[in-house]
């Protein structure tokens, strides 16, 4: 597998993207336009795509929270390459690139009808916050982080 940092102006990154908030849209529902206003990629500098023999097969970003603090985004891996250890990966790599950029802490919020996520972050360390910011009263939320240190 091979891991691309690039930003949110790569066009592979944005057509992940596409997929991943398609799946978002069923699984939400009636919940999708409020949680996808917090979704925008345009500005995102930090960006990563996963390819299998030159084939994209997954994404993940991070943008700055607060000082310090990184919030990992838009997490994707396409059904047919789920259960591989990709998503691992990808976390694993925003995580080292977090730390390089001298971060101490990755947040991040996902759904409860997403429980294949909830189970990622739960395997690589991620511990249950209180929801932050736009997630606070947000019933379907649920909120993670990591001290990188």
């Amino acid at each position: 597998m091979q891991i691309i940092r690039t930003n949110s102006e790569n066009q592979v990154f944005i057509e992940l993207v596409k997929l991943l908030d398609a799946d978002l849209a069923k699984r939400d529902g009636d919940d999708h336009l409020f949680y996808n206003q917090f979704n925008k990629i345009e500005h995102i500098k930090y960006a990563i795509v996963a390819c299998i023999d030159g084939e994209p097969v997954g994404c993940g970003a991070l943008k700055e929270f607060e000082p310090h603090i990184m919030e990992i985004k838009r997490m994707y891996v396409s059904f047919e390459n789920r259960g591989k250890g990709i998503a691992t990966k990808i976390v694993s790599e925003l995580e080292n690139w977090a730390t390089e950029l001298s971060y101490e802490k990755c947040i991040l919020e996902t759904g409860k009808r997403q429980p294949e996520a909830i189970a990622l972050y739960k395997k690589n360390g991620y511990q249950l916050i209180p929801n932050y910011g736009q997630y606070v009263t947000i019933e379907n939320s649920v909120c993670y982080e990591k001290k990188l240190r």
